[in-house]
């Protein structure tokens, strides 16, 4: 969300961030086999849906609203996913691509006409003087808002319509939630920007986008208003049954799983009450920022100092994000990489280099001392043993000549008197 909002609306539209939704749709037949595995994507995605959309509730820049609104239709999609509604999170992934391009678009073309302003705050009054952009808008917010008869009403009471009938209560009560919330701080950008007082820097040109940024805003509109009709519930019978399907369709891709026999009245009353709800919550932020001067809070107004500041902050995942990995575990890591470099990888090192030296005095000692000795004992050994044969070996050859003679003699002498 921090490009340029072409970009924006490309990637929280309709690629990248919801490359998640299409692997889990994709991948249908495994899941199925894992009911646990589902379960954890329904709460996920049920979780996920209430926590972006109520941080969406007091932002004040007008693409982070936006951006959080995205986090939270994406819940919305894996909450459908996660029921085993996968061609619904599919149904939802592609309604939600005409209407949030639209938004972010729209909101490029607010920014591009206040002068490069994106806080809220300093908005205002700008319906009249940008005129078609306030109109789309007003088309995709009351499109994400879930209003009969856009694209965003058919995939979110599908949404809703799933989760309740497979008995996942909580998480239809998490979605019904998250519904209301969609549509109020939907419409508090639409009264923080368009409505109320001029707080637009007097020095800044308001003015009308071109036509190249106004005719993609009025493509989508239409597509927020005409493409959810490919996926109308049975409920509606004639209409139901003359439009194409994309359950249908999407039969040979995912997983569609056999429709539960059921109430039609049940179901046309949950409808209405997603609606009501919806209406609610349009009129409450109505009623309090159609023509606020923003002197105070109104939010801090409505949920609690406490609750508006926990919002605001994020659930201060930011502060826990960096207190665990940047400060402990990048910073703080490196303080004990260091200590543990030098207390465990250098003493072992010093040890090693230690117990070596100590290795190499002990062989030199056992070398000296024990083998050497060894070696030159055996040779005084045999040195003083060869001695007395040494006495023979004098190398003169009448030597040699007399110890034969006398050799002989010995032999002689001891026949003779053997014998005698």
């Amino acid at each position: 969300m921090e490009g340029p909002t072409p970009v924006s609306a490309l990637i929280h539209a309709a690629t990248m961030v919801t490359a998640g939704v299409y692997l889990v749709a994709r991948s249908s037949q495994i899941y199925a086999l894992a009911p646990s595995a589902m379960l954890l994507v329904a709460v996920v995605g049920g979780v996920t849906a209430i926590f972006a959309a109520s941080i969406g509730l007091v932002q004040y820049d007008i693409k982070k609203v936006l951006a959080y609104s995205t986090v939270s239709q994406l819940g919305y999609m894996f909450l459908a996913c996660g029921v085993g509604a996968y061609w619904v999170g599919i149904f939802h992934l592609y309604t939600h691509a005409f209407f949030k391009a639209l938004l972010f678009l729209g909101s490029g073309s607010v920014i591009h006409a206040v002068g490069g302003e994106q806080d809220m705050r300093k908005m205002g009054a700008l319906k009249d003087k940008i005129p078609v952009t306030y109109k789309t808008m007003l088309v995709g917010a009351l499109a994400i808002a879930g209003i009969p008869g856009l694209a965003g009403f058919f995939s979110k009471d599908e949404i809703l319509w799933k989760t309740f009938s497979s008995h996942h209560t909580l998480l239809y009560g998490l979605g019904l939630v998250t519904a209301m919330l969609t549509a109020f701080y939907m419409f508090r950008l639409i009264y923080m920007t368009f409505y109320g007082d001029n707080r637009v820097d007097p020095a800044t040109h308001v003015h009308e986008s071109p036509r190249s940024m106004t005719v993609p805003l009025v493509v989508l509109a239409a597509g927020s208003i005409l493409a959810g009709w490919i996926g109308t519930p049975p409920v509606f019978g004639p209409v139901h049954d003359a439009l194409p399907s994309l359950e249908h369709w999407l039969a040979e891709s995912v997983v569609v799983e056999e429709a539960a026999h059921h109430s039609a009245l049940l179901e046309w009353g949950l409808m209405a009450l997603s609606v009501a709800l919806a209406l609610g919550a349009i009129l409450l932020a109505t009623r309090m920022f159609r023509t606020a001067r923003y002197e105070g809070e109104p939010m801090s107004g409505l949920l609690g100092a406490a609750l508006h500041r926990l919002f605001l902050r994020k659930y201060l995942v930011d502060e826990i994000y960096g207190a665990a990995f940047v400060n402990f575990a990048a910073k703080g890591g490196g303080r004990r990489l260091v200590s543990f470099d030098v207390r465990v990888i250098d003493a072992a090192v010093n040890g090693a280099g230690w117990l070596t030296r100590m290795m190499s005095n002990l062989t030199k000692f056992l070398d000296k001392w024990v083998v050497d000795g060894i070696v030159n004992f055996v040779g005084y050994g045999v040195k003083f043993a060869s001695y007395p044969v040494r006495m023979f070996q004098t190398g003169l050859v009448q030597n040699y000549a007399l110890w034969l003679l006398i050799g002989l003699g010995m032999v002689a002498a001891y026949f003779f008197f053997t014998i005698t």
